[in-house]
């Protein structure tokens, strides 16, 4: 038996692409610039990890294919386009992370539970279309790889959307009323970043898990519900 490379975390950050998103796209290059910059600043944690970026409007884009950091010299680009179309999302998702995961585990190792980090600033527009898609991709006994979502909405993004949407309700964050846009965008990304950090720390440990730290000026979705 062939010896097993390590154990890896693949993580995917979902960016809304939608024309909505126009006014804050230098905060979302911006963004996504730290983010690979700060787990390039971390080689060791970044070899735990595999980072994919996908941009999703009308369809979904591949702004960076699932790699490794530290080899990695591209920075993702996103471009502002059309609606928000969450069943194309979901249903690319249900295609993309099996196939990302039988990838890894052919080049000979071994493979967590998959994290999707969501970023959108409103609501879909296709409805409830999405949530059939949803459900598979999330659902662990039909999808084995079904993979853990967080999910934070800006903007017009409703709670209830991101509780739905999410595979917890912890996992659920709202920016809180009248945070500036701009200004929430940086403070997903640095979340993001410290989270993948974290949890990267966390697969060396006795205990791997994985870490989700709230977004400065977020709040949880839950708690926005029940209010």
């Amino acid at each position: 038996m062939a010896e097993t490379k390590g154990v890896l975390l693949p993580a995917y950050v979902l960016a809304d692409e939608s024309a909505s998103m126009e006014p804050y796209l230098a905060e979302l290059s911006g963004g996504l610039v730290s983010l690979c910059e700060g787990l390039r600043a971390e080689p060791m944690i970044a070899a735990k990890l595999r980072l994919a970026v996908l941009g999703f409007s009308d369809d979904v884009r591949v702004r960076l294919a699932v790699t490794d950091m530290r080899t990695e010299t591209r920075l993702p680009q996103v471009v502002i386009r059309g609606l928000t179309d969450y069943q194309a999302l979901f249903e690319d998702l249900l295609d993309r992370i099996p196939d990302d995961v039988r990838w890894l585990r052919g080049q000979g190792y071994k493979v967590h539970r998959p994290v999707v980090f969501l970023l959108s600033d409103g609501q879909p527009t296709d409805g409830d279309d999405w949530r059939d898609a949803h459900a598979l991709l999330t659902d662990r006994r039909r999808t084995p790889t079904a993979p853990n979502i967080i999910a934070c909405g800006i903007g017009d993004a409703e709670p209830r959307t991101m509780l739905a949407v999410a595979t917890r309700p912890e996992f659920a964050f709202v920016a809180r009323p009248g945070i500036d846009l701009g200004r929430a965008i940086g403070e997903f990304f640095h979340a993001l970043t410290t989270s993948l950090v974290a949890s990267g720390q966390a697969l060396g440990s006795a205990n791997p898990h994985l870490v989700v730290n709230r977004p400065d000026q977020f709040v949880l979705a839950i708690d926005e519900v029940g209010q």
